[in-house]
């Protein structure tokens, strides 16, 4: 330990936000964390005295009681899962000030955290609508500068039968899809460093054969390496997350489905709708764990409850259940 613990917190923090971007995390996540640090660093200001300054509160006054004070303050107009954010952030802080040898220990264990609710699938809506989406985009589209179906399809189908993250997609080579036909599998290098297998049925098979092919012939037998990046743009580029992105909403489009896209999915919406299928076809919570890559069997039950209260709806619509209730409400009367 050394001086720096009597420096501002407000100075310490950019020189922590300065170290993660070493990291290159997107702006968004930089800004989470600036708003974050800065909101609960005026809140703690205010326990100590009303009149400090949250640029002049120094970085030894963050004790436990603190701390605990300014989080309570935070968390009660704010969602569990913004605290849960906020509480991460300042923990990742303080742990950086241990490493530095700022401070001598980190308050955080000692401040409550609240657990963060599971988000809820976001599957696409409407009963056909990934079949639609498909037959759509897989026609040439004469308002398309370059059309490439077989290169539309084979994004849609890997998100829509194989269930795959937007940075999953990216992080594809030639090489990942492997044995031998009837026997393929797509190898993915899954999130948190954790590889996974899905298997390839002849249907989708097919579909990333005829891409292949079709790359094959626009930019030579060489595109198609096994070390070559699996899915690339109109000029045989790899295709970058914004080009992926722009891809997928263009295909909403042409499809017209876009408005059956919910809010903030993207292509997060087929994977959505692959592992919500799954569970509607039977699949058990440890079946849709594996193949979607889940670390904990929690995030794979959440699908298998939208489904059961899917079907609760279902029930509930049955004009039987109608008539029963009349006859329940006819013989009250009668009472």
């Amino acid at each position: 330990m050394h001086d720096k613990q009597d420096e501002s917190v407000a100075d310490l923090v950019e020189e922590f936000l300065t170290a993660l971007a070493t990291r290159k995390p997107s702006p968004h996540t930089l800004a989470a964390y600036r708003r974050d640090l800065r909101a609960v660093a005026a809140l703690a200001a205010e326990a100590l005295t009303p009149a400090l300054s949250p640029e002049a509160l120094p970085v030894a006054a963050l004790s436990p009681r603190v701390m605990r004070a300014a989080f309570a303050r935070f968390a009660a107009p704010r969602a569990a899962a913004s605290v849960h954010r906020a509480w991460s952030t300042w923990n990742s802080f303080f742990s950086f000030l241990v490493a530095e040898g700022v401070v001598a220990g980190n308050p955080m264990p000692a401040v409550g955290r609240p657990r963060a609710p599971l988000p809820q699938p976001k599957p696409l809506r409407g009963e056909d609508t990934p079949e639609q989406l498909l037959a759509a985009v897989s026609r040439e589209d004469g308002r398309q500068r370059d059309p490439w179906p077989e290169r539309d399809v084979a994004v849609l189908a890997l998100a829509l039968c194989a269930g795959l993250r937007l940075s999953e997609l990216l992080a594809l080579r030639v090489a990942s899809l492997a044995g031998r036909s009837g026997e393929r599998r797509v190898e993915v290098a899954g999130k948190g460093g954790r590889p996974r297998v899905v298997p390839v049925e002849p249907e989708l098979d097919g579909v990333l054969v005829a891409y292949l092919d079709s790359r094959a012939r626009r930019f030579g037998s060489r595109s198609v390496r096994p070390e070559s990046p699996l899915l690339v743009d109109r000029q045989g580029e790899p295709l970058r997350r914004g080009g992926l992105q722009y891809l997928v909403e263009s295909c909403y489009r042409r499809a017209g489905v876009a408005d059956r896209v919910p809010r903030g999915a993207r292509l997060h919406a087929l994977r959505h709708t692959f592992a919500t299928r799954l569970a509607e076809d039977g699949a058990s919570a440890a079946e849709i764990m594996r193949l979607l890559g889940h670390a904990s069997l929690a995030s794979s039950q959440t699908y298998i409850e939208v489904t059961a209260g899917q079907q609760r709806a279902a029930v509930r619509s049955n004009r039987t259940n109608r008539v029963l209730g009349g006859l329940v409400a006819a013989r009250g009367d009668v009472g």
